[in-house]
Parts: structure tokens; sequence; C-alpha cells
């Protein structure tokens, strides 16, 4: 055991001590602490043949979020030193000020920047933050007149599942729970943070207030291309239950399905997509978006991502044998809503006609928690952002390890650009 640790972790770990350790120094016990770790935590870490391995391999139940972790600091010791401070256009505004380009989360919103851009218009837009594993080290003084390269950062995501501030209409008006919201004048919605793509998930849904004359819902699930200004329902992207006479909605169609439902009853969300397989594949990383330009509003910064045509997108669209949306009423089953969706990542999707007001519930604990079919595995879709975390720690792996920013040549970047080798 000592000759594994001496021949392979510590070697290992001094050289991605930086990686590994992010803004740690190092201690004289350092060697004895990580052996001692890797003996008592036999939870997580095995001892077979005189090595080490991991007791469950699966990033499911072994993910970033499992253990609490310190933030990383945003400001002191950082890889970003600017004297410019670069706009959107990648003018300088200012050669005297000394600015920090890492975007501090702070005064917002669960993590969300109160002002910031909102997906419209063919265009969408990632909050990031700065990657703390990236290659890129520079010195900015020759930085004016020149985009910030987007590797320096990453996808933010939310810690848990909320309402999306910036994928909504924009006259909806948002709870600072981000679990609350209230319609205006015509129907246009609003999708949660997090989407699912396989597997069986839940959502509740609180009906607050129908009491403007007219006002109505449309409640169910969307894809991310389905458009804001309409209900769910509206497009082939989307499918809904309405509050009045129980009308489900897919491309515009009612029909009926179920008795309606009123203020005071809790709703819920059942969808079930199959594995593409005949077993659960093993989880796929999702973009880095690090090929994506990299703008700056209101002191944050964001990725913009231009959306793919939705005519062309809804062509190739194929049905998915087997998935099913369910309904339920206060923790009644409704039957069957819609069966064979077409395939895709489907978010949680709220859609609200005048003033009325509901209140979401992405669990882990329901309300009115029904019995549900004995066929699925149901997760709260709380669970998916630990899952997206999970996907994004891969995605950010795969990136760094096999990034070819070493061989790119210094034209692309200023000449005092330095790149560690630790990618």
């Amino acid at each position: 055991m000592e000759v594994y640790l001496l021949r392979e972790i510590y070697p290992f770990v001094w050289k991605y001590w930086d990686t590994l350790c992010t803004k740690r120094s190092k201690s004289g016990s350092w060697k004895s602490n990580l052996s001692a770790k890797l003996i008592m935590e036999t939870s997580i870490f095995s001892v077979k043949n005189d090595k080490f391995g991991l007791v469950d391999e699966d990033l499911s139940t072994i993910g970033p979020r499992r253990y609490e972790s310190k933030t990383v600091a945003q400001k002191g010791n950082t890889k970003i030193k600017r004297k410019f401070e670069v706009s959107q256009s990648g003018q300088s505004t200012s050669k005297k000020s000394k600015v920090d380009t890492v975007s501090s989360v702070k005064g917002t919103s669960h993590g969300y920047p109160l002002e910031h851009p909102f997906n419209k218009d063919g265009y969408r837009y990632i909050l990031a933050e700065q990657d703390p594993h990236s290659s890129i080290t520079l010195d900015a003084e020759d930085l004016a007149g020149r985009p910030i390269p987007p590797e320096l950062y990453r996808p933010w995501m939310s810690p848990t599942v909320l309402l999306s501030l910036h994928d909504r209409a924009p006259q909806l008006k948002v709870a600072d729970n981000r679990l609350t919201v209230t319609g205006d004048r015509g129907y246009c919605m609003i999708r949660a943070t997090h989407g699912v793509s396989e597997g069986t998930w839940y959502y509740e849904v609180h009906v607050d207030d129908l009491s403007c004359e007219g006002s109505a819902l449309r409640i169910g699930w969307s894809q991310s291309l389905a458009t804001l200004q309409a209900p769910c329902g509206f497009d082939k992207l989307s499918y809904s239950w309405r509050s009045k006479k129980g009308t489900v909605f897919h491309q515009s169609r009612g029909k009926h399905y179920s008795d309606g439902y009123q203020v005071g009853d809790v709703l819920g969300f059942l969808i079930h997509i199959p594995h593409s397989g005949k077993k659960k594949l093993p989880l796929l990383p999702v973009p880095t978006y690090k090929d994506k330009a990299l703008i700056k509003f209101k002191n944050f910064f964001y990725f913009e991502e231009k959306d793919e045509q939705v005519e062309e997108y809804e062509k190739n669209l194929k049905p998915l044998k087997g998935s099913q949306i369910i309904f339920y009423k206060n923790g009644e089953c409704q039957g069957v809503g819609f069966s064979d969706l077409y395939k895709g990542t489907y978010f949680p999707c709220i859609s609200l006609y005048k003033t009325a007001t509901v209140t979401v519930n992405f669990g882990p604990s329901f309300q009115c928690k029904p019995f549900f079919p004995a066929e699925y595995e149901v997760e709260p879709i709380s669970f998916a952002a630990e899952i997206a975390s999970i996907r994004q720690t891969i995605a950010e792996m795969l990136f760094h390890v096999e990034s070819k920013v070493l061989s790119r040549t210094t034209a692309q970047y200023p000449s005092n650009y330095k790149f560690s080798q630790q990618s």
C-alpha cells in the first residue's frame, strides 16, 4: 500500500495540485492527511490488492454536490488580472481603472443576476463564471480591444431547480423565492432552470389565484425552443393541461381530458421518457459553451448561443415510442394525457393568462404525492440539478483533457498569454 502511495498517488496529486486543490497552498503534512483520508473514508474509498479505488464508481451517487464544498474565492490570487474594462464591443473603457473580470453573484436572486438578458430573437444567454481549471493565464495589459477567450469561463449552473429568470416571457412576474409566478394579460410562459431527456420525473403546482375574470392556466412540459410568447401546448414542442374544462393541448389542438382545476387544487405532472437503449446509459456530458461568444451585460458575463431554426428542428422531430405524460389532481391520477412524445429535452413549463398565480414544488417532498405506476422509477424534478452538475463536471473534465489549446497558434491570443501544462 505504501509503495502504491509513493509511486502513484502522491506524484499524481503533486503534479495536478492546482487542479485538485484549487486555491489551497501545500503544507508539510499533506501526504499524511491524504493517506489517512483514503484509509478512514471507507464509504468512499476501498483498498484491494494494496491499491485504492472507489467503492461506488457511479457519479450519480458521488456527484460534486454530495458534499458541501467551499466556494472558490472570487478575489485575490486569480488567474485574471486586468487593467482595462472591456465592453461588450471589445473596446476598452478606461485605461487607468483596474477591474476584476470575474463576475460575482452577490446581490442576486438565488445566484442569478437581477438584471440580465432574456432568451429571445433566436438567441439564448447562459450565465458564465470563471473556470478555476482553465489552463490559460494572462497578463491583460495587451487585452484592450480583444474579446475575452471563452475558455476562461464555464456555464454557471443553479444548484437547485427553480423557475428560470431568463427563460421566460419578460412580462411575467416571478417572486423572490423563484417558485411563484403571476401572469400579465395574454398567454405567455416560463420554464424551469433544468430539463430532462430520459427517465421518469414529477413536479407539483399549487393554484394560488384565478380571481381575475377570464384568467386561465396551461401547465405541462416544454422543450427549450418552444415559443415563450404563447401558451404551453401551442406548438409541437410542448404539451399542456388547461384549467378551463380540463382540456389538454398540443400543437394548438385541444381535446377533452378531465374536469378542470381551480384555486386550491394541487396538480401533479409526470413525464416518462424511456432510455434510448435496452438499459440505462451512463451520464453523458453537456455542452461546455466554450466555443460560443462571451458577452458582458451589467458586469456579468454570458455565453451567447444562436438557436437552431425552429422550423427545421420541428421537421426532424421523431416520436419516442413508450413515452408518456400523466396528470394528477390532488393526488388522484387523471389518466394518460399524451403518449409517444417527440424526442427531446423537456422542462417543467407554466403558461398563464391574465393575472393568474401559481406556486411550483419541484420536490423532493410533495404535498399530494400520488401512487405512481409500478413500472416507473419516479424521481422528483429537483434531482435534475444533481444530474446536471454531474454532466457538467464530466464535460469540463473531457474539455480540459482533450483540449488542443496548447497547440493553438499564438496569433489567436496576445503574445503574453501563458498556457499551463495541466490540461
